[in-house]
Order: structure tokens, then sequence, then C-alpha cells
């Protein structure tokens, strides 16, 4: 076998619209969390708390819906004023129904994914456990107990 990399598109955009489809499929309303820090987002100021924002989806709050793999779009109402909303992928944090709080927090991508850069580095990441230690050179052996 080869060591060729296989790249794959982010899996977060595909558990997003099975959750929206799976809490509309129920009769319940989606919601999404979304890191409104996150560069692309655009939602207005007034709603954005600690840095987050909760955002209704549901098809009767929201107009022109738009969930492609790039991201969320939608214009809503804030305050009674229009405001179209665009959302990155990357900026959603979880999806949820709000009347039962059934859903998932959006896993980050995984490594090999287009969203993310390959990790050529080798050193462990922070709080890593630390690597076992070299064998002895004895050789390991096991004994049936009775």
């Amino acid at each position: 076998m080869s060591e060729e990399t296989f790249r794959m598109s982010s899996h977060r955009p595909y558990l997003l619209r099975a959750l929206v489809e799976w809490i509309n499929d129920n009769g319940m309303t989606p919601h999404i969390m979304v890191d409104a820090g996150v560069p692309g987002v655009q939602v207005p100021a007034s709603a954005v708390k600690d840095e987050r924002v909760v955002l209704n989806i549901a098809e009767r709050a929201v107009m022109r819906l738009h969930i492609d793999n790039d991201g969320v779009s939608f214009t809503a109402r804030f305050s009674g004023v229009s405001f179209p909303v665009s959302v990155p992928i990357a900026a959603i944090l979880a999806v949820y129904a709000r009347e039962t709080g059934q859903g998932m927090a959006l896993p980050d991508d995984l490594p090999g994914t287009d969203n993310t850069a390959p990790d050529d580095d080798d050193t462990p990441p922070p709080g890593a456990p630390p690597e076992p230690p070299a064998p002895s050179g004895k050789r390991p052996f096991l004994r049936v107990v009775k």
C-alpha cells in the first residue's frame, strides 16, 4: 500500500444537514449555536452574547435558507429589522431542537479534510501522554494462568 494521502471534504456540513432534517421531520425547531468570532460570520452585533449567538433556522422563521458545504445563509428579522445572515460551517458549534435540546455539538474536522492543513509537525499536542519507553531488548512472554 502506498503512502498516498486521501483528501476528503469536511463532514460538518453533512452532519448539519442531516440533523436539521431530523429535527424538522420530528416537528421541532432547529437552532444552531454559532461562534461569532470566526471570520466570515455575519449576524447582527446586538444578537451576539459572549462571542456566541443562537439562531433559529426553522423554515417558518427565516427566508431563503441555504445550507451548503461552505456555510449557512438566510435572511431573518431581528427586532423587526430584516438582516442577511451568513455563517461559515467552521463557525457552527452545535445544532439542536429548541423544544428538547436534542442534537449535537459538531465535531472538529478530522485531519486530512479540506478545511484543515495537513499535520506535518511531529511534536505532540500540548497535554498529550508521553511516549512509551523504548523496548528493553527482553522478549515479551505470556503465561497461562489456571
